[in-house]
């Protein structure tokens, strides 16, 4: 395990040493989790490419949802609604 300290600029941004990112190149994605306090780093991969995927889904989703509470919504048959969903 390596420790290293770095601080956070006046625009919100922190520098990885350069001895922790020789595994990450210019344009890489990175997810941040936080969790109790603790922030999580980790290199966007396979896996988090389904992450993505799921993350677009909760954000039509939550719209989807706001527009509903506007009262901007319509009915629809059970079959054709899962139609709708297969092109998602």
């Amino acid at each position: 395990m390596e420790i290293a300290l770095t601080k956070m600029s006046s625009k919100g941004q922190i520098v990885i040493p350069s001895t922790m990112r020789a595994d990450i190149k210019e344009g890489d994605k990175i997810v941040i989790i936080e969790n109790k306090g603790k922030l999580i780093l980790e290199k966007v991969g396979e896996f988090d490419k389904k992450l993505e995927e799921d993350l677009e889904f909760v954000r039509r989703t939550e719209k989807a949802w706001k527009e509903y509470e506007k009262g901007k919504f319509t009915s629809s048959s059970a079959e054709d609604f899962l139609k709708e969903m297969e092109k998602w």
